[in-house]
């Protein structure tokens, strides 16, 4: 008889839940990992990698054109065919044969099947065929089931098959018309993809344009969109939705205006892939998002940890930072304070510390891959002040950098560093501009290390870099 005993079991395949499992099988444990898709989840298949993919050749046409030399060697747009065919590489065609390889060779059992939990540490996994399978933790369980696209109740758009996140990414043709219902992160890069690659596109921005950024990286993103064609409606919410007979899809507005389009992808948020998972056997609503105390442990209603304290949970699945980055983050801090518990060494769950995911409070770097890009890492000004900080906001015009300059004729952009002024530190820091994703870790270093401005001053950019934003920045706080 098969020994289906292991040290941890983690529910989830993606990039966090891999993670997990590597982290606690490096640690000396054995583990399990159970999925019910494909492994390599969300980001390898429908959304980091895909999206990247159709973004990344706009941005590479869009780049030489804005540099003479090149500008005249550009004869063509883009070839579409090619961009999906790109895409698709990146997405490895769907299958999951290389994640599943690396899985064997890192050490890891893989169970297909849907998994539901059962008191206490058992997790059992039931197979396409029905046949169910049941596996025991002698430590832990670890929930890394992610999100997925959450639908609004919208009379009608349910019944009129929108596009979520995963369509749109995964499309295999360009529709002659795209509603997009949603302004954030989501919705942006697919307006800025979409449009590029011959859809009519129109934006139904109810809460405005990336509202959790700085406002001028919004007020960016937005003309940028427009200037590309698309229709930007600032303010709009769909009332209904319709597809008719010859698949039009019919949005009225709750202003009582008209909207029609071939496809409408909804970008509104995430909603925790926690149903049918056994929640409700450990005392936890099917459903909801999974609390967790600062060792990422599952807590209940009293903020305690579950009974044990054996059930944790990593990534979109907890609510904290919805970033595949972030939640790889935490699978190291939760693989290895299961190890240390596993083993009776001490935790380190002080601030900073190994065992903890502090990150994601103080310093979660993020970018938005429109046109131009934003990147940000740390508080915005506004989130800096509700948050009780004494700041002084510094902002520097990007394209008046040398190595902006020289990067791209016109170059437009913008920098700010919110700072503390209390500690003189930086808490946080936006970018916007053209190619400006790979400049952002050196400001997500700052954040992290709490390094003082008097000490930023000797860390001196090359030049001409765009990098030399930095010293501008300095001197204009008065350096």
């Amino acid at each position: 008889m098969d020994d289906h005993t292991y040290d941890v079991i983690v529910i989830g395949a993606g990039p966090v839940g891999e993670n997990v499992a590597d982290r606690v099988v490096q640690g000396g444990l054995s583990a399990a990992i159970v999925e019910r898709d494909l492994v390599g989840g969300e980001c390898s298949y429908w959304a980091c990698m895909p999206t990247k993919a159709l973004l990344r050749s706009t941005a590479a046409l869009r780049a030489a054109r804005h540099v003479p030399g090149s500008r005249e060697a550009v004869t063509g747009d883009l070839d579409v065919t090619a961009v999906l065919r790109r895409r698709d590489s990146f997405s490895s065609h769907w299958k999951d044969d290389g994640q599943v390889s690396w899985l064997d060779s890192a050490g890891i059992t893989l169970y297909r099947g849907q998994g539901r939990i059962r008191p206490v540490r058992v997790v059992e996994v039931t197979d396409e065929a029905g046949v169910a399978t049941s596996l025991t933790a002698r430590h832990a369980v670890v929930v890394a089931t992610g999100s997925a696209a959450l639908l609004p109740d919208i009379p009608g758009l349910r019944e009129a098959e929108p596009w979520s996140s995963r369509e749109a990414a995964a499309a295999s043709a360009i529709p002659g018309r795209l509603a997009v219902i949603g302004g954030g992160v989501v919705a942006s890069e697919m307006a800025t993809a979409f449009a590029a690659l011959g859809s009519s596109v129109t934006m139904l921005a109810r809460d405005g344009v990336l509202p959790l950024a700085e406002p001028f990286a919004g007020e960016r993103v937005t003309e940028s969109l427009r200037e590309a064609g698309v229709s930007v409606l600032l303010g709009a919410e769909a009332g209904t939705v319709k597809r008719d007979g010859d698949g039009t899809v019919h949005i009225t507005l709750t202003t009582g205006e008209d909207v029609e389009a071939d496809e409408v992808l909804v970008a509104i948020g995430r909603a925790p892939n926690t149903q049918n998972m056994g929640l409700g056997t450990v005392g936890l609503t099917p459903g909801d998002w999974l609390a967790v105390d600062d060792t990422l442990r599952v807590v209940g209603d009293d903020g305690a940890p579950l009974a044990g304290g054996w059930l944790y949970a990593a990534g979109d699945v907890n609510r904290r930072v919805l970033l595949t980055h972030q939640g790889k983050y935490q699978a190291r801090a939760v693989g290895d304070v299961i190890v240390a518990r596993a083993k009776g060494e001490a935790v380190d769950d002080s601030p900073w510390g190994r065992h903890v995911a502090t990150a994601d409070e103080r310093a979660v770097p993020q970018v938005v891959f429109t046109e131009p890009e934003i990147a940000s890492v740390g508080l915005t000004a506004a989130a800096a002040e509700t948050a009780g900080f004494r700041i002084r906001v510094v902002d520097y015009d990007l394209g008046a950098v040398a190595g902006s300059a020289l990067h791209a004729d016109g170059y437009r952009g913008q920098a700010r560093m919110v700072v503390d002024e209390d500690r003189k530190v930086i808490v946080g820091f936006t970018l916007v501009g053209p190619d400006v994703a790979e400049l952002l870790h050196a400001a997500t270093i700052a954040v992290v290390g709490e390094v003082p401005l008097d000490r930023l001053w000797h860390a001196v950019p090359a030049f001409p870099t765009v990098s030399e934003v930095w010293l501008r920045l300095l001197e204009a706080y008065g350096h």
